[in-house]
C-alpha cells in the first residue's frame, strides 16, 4: 500500500512539486493525498490542482487562537488518514495541538545546516553571512518536528552546499533548491522504506 501523505505549504511549492513528480514517475511509492496552505495565493495550491491532488488554502480567523486554528487543522489532515505530514516550504510554527497528533510524522525540510539560520530567509541570510566572510558553506536538512522549537528536530538527513566566489545569488538561490529537492525525495524514500525507524510502530 502506498504512503499517504499530507503536504503543508506557503508559497510557491517547489518541494511540493518535486514530491508529486516523484510520486508519478514511482520513486517514491507514496501519494499526496492532500496539500493545504495557509495562504490562499500560494501557487503551490495550482501545482496540486493540476496534479489532480485535492488541495485546500486553510485560513486563519482573526479572532481565532494559534492552538484553535492547528486544532482545526489537525482534525482536518486526520480525516485524510495520512502516514506523514510534509512541511514543504510551511512557514507557520505548528503548536502541540496539531503536532500531538502526529508523533513522529512531520517531517520538515530547511535549507540551512543544523543550528544554523532557524526561521524564515535561511538562504538569504546565508548567502549575506558569506559575503561577509562569516561561512564558507551552508545546506539543506530534513527533520522531524517534534515539538515547537523552529527548525531544530531529529536529523534525518543533511547536505552541505559550499559557496562559489562571486556566484550571485539568484544562482546561489537555484542551486540549493536542486539540493533540497533531491535530498528530499531521497529522504523521505528511505523514511517510507523504513517507517518503524522513524514512528516507533512495528
Amino acid at each position: 500500500m502506498k504512503t499517504r501523505l499530507v503536504v503543508l505549504i506557503s508559497g510557491n511549492g517547489s518541494n511540493l512539486q518535486a514530491i508529486l513528480d516523484a510520486c508519478k514517475s514511482g520513486e517514491l511509492d507514496a501519494v499526496v493525498v492532500s496539500v493545504i496552505s495557509n495562504k490562499a495565493n500560494a501557487y503551490g495550491l495550482f501545482r496540486a490542482k493540476n496534479a489532480g491532488v485535492d488541495a485546500i488554502h486553510f485560513a486563519k480567523p482573526e479572532n481565532e487562537t494559534r492552538q484553535e486554528y492547528d486544532s482545526r487543522l489537525a482534525d482536518y489532515a486526520s480525516a485524510c488518514l495520512p502516514d506523514f505530514i510534509i512541511l514543504a516550504g510551511w512557514m507557520r510554527i505548528l503548536t502541540s495541538a496539531f503536532l500531538n497528533h502526529f508523533p513522529n510524522r512531520v517531517i520538515n525540510i530547511h535549507p540551512a545546516l543544523p543550528n544554523t539560520f532557524p526561521g524564515t530567509h535561511a538562504i538569504e541570510r546565508a548567502y549575506e553571512a558569506y559575503q561577509r566572510g562569516e561561512i564558507i558553506q551552508t545546506g539543506v536538512m530534513i527533520h522531524l518536528v517534534p515539538n515547537e522549537g523552529v527548525d531544530d528536530g531529529p536529523l534525518l538527513a543533511k547536505q552541505e552546499i559550499d559557496f562559489i566566489k562571486d556566484e550571485t545569488f539568484e544562482d546561489f538561490e537555484i542551486r540549493v533548491h536542486q539540493v533540497e529537492h533531491k535530498l528530499l525525495v531521497n529522504t523521505l524514500e528511505l523514511v517510507f522504506a523504513n517507517p518503524e525507524k522513524i514512528t516507533g510502530e512495528k
